[in-house]
Parts: C-alpha cells; sequence; structure tokens
C-alpha cells in the first residue's frame, strides 16, 4: 500500500509556488476590494453587521434582561441569541445592505456630475 509523503524542506508546495492549495478556496486578492457583484467590502460589511447587531442586542437586553435574570448565564444567552440572531439576519442586516447600496448610487452621481 503507497503512502503519500509529506514534502521535504525546500520542495516547492501549491501554496508556495503561487498556486491553488487543493481543498482550500480561492480568496479575493484584498478583503477590503469589492467583490464582482458589487458587494460591499468586507470591511463595510462586518461594520454593517455591528450596526445591527449592537442595538438589538441593546435592546433586547433591555426589555428581557429583568425577566431572564434569574436564569443561568448560559440560557440568558441562549434566549437572547435566539431572538437576537433571526432580527438581525432577516430584517436589521439587509435593511443596511439596501441602505447602503442607496447611499453607494447616491454618492456615484454626485461624482459623474461634477
Amino acid at each position: 500500500m503507497a503512502t503519500a509523503s509529506a514534502p521535504s524542506i525546500g520542495t516547492p508546495t501549491a501554496a508556495a509556488s503561487g498556486g491553488p492549495v487543493p481543498g482550500v478556496p480561492a480568496s479575493p486578492a484584498s478583503p477590503a476590494a469589492p467583490t464582482a457583484s458589487g458587494a460591499p467590502s468586507v470591511h463595510r460589511r462586518a461594520l454593517i453587521t455591528w450596526l445591527a447587531v449592537y442595538p438589538a442586542i441593546t435592546l433586547a437586553l433591555a426589555v428581557l434582561g429583568p425577566a431572564l435574570a434569574g436564569l443561568p448565564l448560559v440560557l440568558r444567552t441562549l434566549v437572547l441569541t435566539a431572538v437576537v440572531v433571526p432580527v438581525a439576519a432577516y430584517l436589521l442586516i439587509p435593511g443596511l445592505l439596501r441602505l447602503n447600496a442607496g447611499l453607494g448610487r447616491t454618492l456615484a452621481r454626485r461624482r459623474t456630475r461634477g
């Protein structure tokens, strides 16, 4: 039975030669670069996610905190995330992405006008 051996030191590998590495998805040239579909950069998506999650967590804690105070931390966290994650993922983040796209279109129009 043949066994695969590890490359010896100094032996070029796919990663070292700049080629693709099997099983590892290709990454964009820069995380800040917009994708071909025009999606916002990874940095802007992180900001949008934070803008959705922070107020949602704050509001959920203000509303649910007193009712959940007697529960262990793990259960309070479970309830809080069960409420916040769907609200952020299905309502807040898509809305903020639409606002971001509209803002991008508005800024692009202003730049083309001079």
